[in-house]
């Protein structure tokens, strides 16, 4: 579980082709030193095990449904990426409860500088948009979003200067593709829900939950 507070910018400073997908060679200046084998970490908002740490470098692999589903398989020597270590029971929740777990990939449409802060617009998969709300959060490349503004599949947000610079999102470019996580609670309404219209509230449904 992560909270979408990035921690550092990455360098994935090895890419190598394994079977399946790829082994990444990470360097963290900071923060990382103490992960352990095992540990898991969110790379570019992506769940992922560390398999090897040598002072200021980790290595993960990204295999199958991780390929399928998000940015990595385009992944190439050099490549700047979020990082994030797991939460821990003591931590501040500064964003929301992120899983690592990505739905799908969206495309920026949209960049501008508005004073200070940033307009960013980007366009997701027509599965996603019902999950979306106006002022509701989202994982952006494991970056914590609050949605400014939902236009069926269009997202818009306003990025404050702290976030644009101290993310990956300040070398981003019309056209990019970004990892989307949608907000677990969500997930859960969804679920929640589709079982309620399936057991309408009947004398009979009742009696069998032991009213």
């Amino acid at each position: 579980m992560f909270t979408g507070i990035i921690e550092e910018i990455g360098n994935a400073t090895a890419v190598e082709n394994i079977a399946g997908g790829f082994r990444i060679k990470i360097r963290a200046e900071k923060n990382f030193n103490e992960l352990k084998v095992g540990d898991s970490v969110s790379v570019n908002g992506v769940c992922l095990t560390v398999i090897r740490n040598v002072e200021k470098y980790f290595w993960i692999d990204a295999v199958g449904e991780t390929l399928i589903k998000s940015t990595l398989k385009n992944i190439k020597t050099n490549s700047f990426v979020n990082l994030e270590r797991a939460l821990r029971l003591s931590d501040r929740l500064g964003g929301h409860f992120v899983q690592g777990h990505v739905n799908g990939i969206g495309i920026i449409s949209t960049i501008n500088k508005l004073g200070e802060n940033y307009k960013l617009v980007i366009e997701i998969p027509k599965e996603l948009s019902h999950y979306m709300i106006d002022e509701g959060s989202v994982a952006i490349d494991g970056i914590s979003l609050t949605i400014a503004k939902v236009e069926n599949t269009v997202l818009n947000f306003s990025i404050i200067p702290y976030t644009w610079s101290n993310t990956i999102l300040m070398f981003k470019k019309l056209g990019d593709e970004v990892n989307i996580e949608v907000d677990i609670i969500a997930k859960y309404l969804e679920k929640y829900l589709g079982q309620m219209k399936k057991n309408k509230i009947t004398d009979g449904w009742l009696k069998n939950l032991g009213y």
